[in-house]
């Protein structure tokens, strides 16, 4: 059994949708960002960073304690690791595989991140930085199109970097962009779409969050946005 600290962002839904794929027991623990649950001290045991998605697996390969994760890219290469599924096991499948999550996780979430910052809860819009993270969007929008002109999926079979994307893509309206500008990229993200497994994940939504409420208004904004060193206790 799998313990999935979880909300219903982006990177929240990559897990759910690996548990899903693989046919993995889970139970969802609900972390409402919005209302500073990622800080109680038995979340912060498990995710120091103060950020979702975290698990921890009761059962690790090998027997022993719990094993706690946190970051969403280590917890996907964990259970894909653990399960021998969802990441090619070849050397240089694997290799793939790899690099293009640490791309999602080092350039498309937070550049997207930072797109959905500064054009939807920035208190003062800044034409600068809203252009500069709208254009860094659509750069990294058309690497991935590039990368799917020739392949199905992003390391040639459906795996863990597709899983790490898609999420992303999910709110392109919000960012800006629009998917016709990026055909390959739009094939794939249909195809994701349609996957079964695609979709008992994001109906696990209405569960946690019924109607998917933003998780940003004016009470919440403070919590999720005015961190510094002072709150890390």
């Amino acid at each position: 059994m799998i313990d999935l600290y979880y909300w219903t962002t982006p990177n929240g839904h990559k897990i759910t949708m690996f548990l899903e794929e693989a046919g993995v027991p889970y139970r969802i623990l609900p972390v409402a960002i919005g209302k500073g649950e990622q800080f109680k001290p038995e979340f912060l045991a498990i995710a120091p960073n103060n950020r979702i998605p975290a698990i921890v697996d009761h059962d690790p390969a090998g027997g022993g304690a719990p094993i706690s994760i946190f970051e969403s890219g280590a917890i996907l290469l964990y259970l894909a690791d653990k399960l021998g599924t969802l990441i090619p096991q070849d050397l240089r499948g694997r290799t793939e595989a790899v690099q293009w999550l640490f791309w999602q996780m080092g350039g498309l979430g937070p550049m997207a991140g930072q797109n959905h910052h500064f054009t939807q809860y920035a208190p003062e819009k800044l034409p600068y930085a809203i252009e500069r993270y709208v254009k860094e969007t659509a750069r990294l929008y058309a690497v991935l199109n590039k990368r799917l002109a020739d392949r199905e999926f992003v390391a040639g079979e459906y795996s863990i970097a597709d899983i790490a994307s898609y999420p992303w893509i999910v709110p392109h309206e919000r960012q800006q962009q629009k998917l016709e500008d990026f055909p390959h990229l739009t094939r794939w993200f249909d195809a994701i779409a349609a996957r079964p497994a695609t979709q008992r994940a994001y109906a696990r939504v209405q569960e946690v969050n019924p109607g998917d409420k933003p998780s940003v208004d004016e009470e919440s904004r403070k919590v999720l946005f005015g961190q510094d060193a002072s709150t890390v206790r």
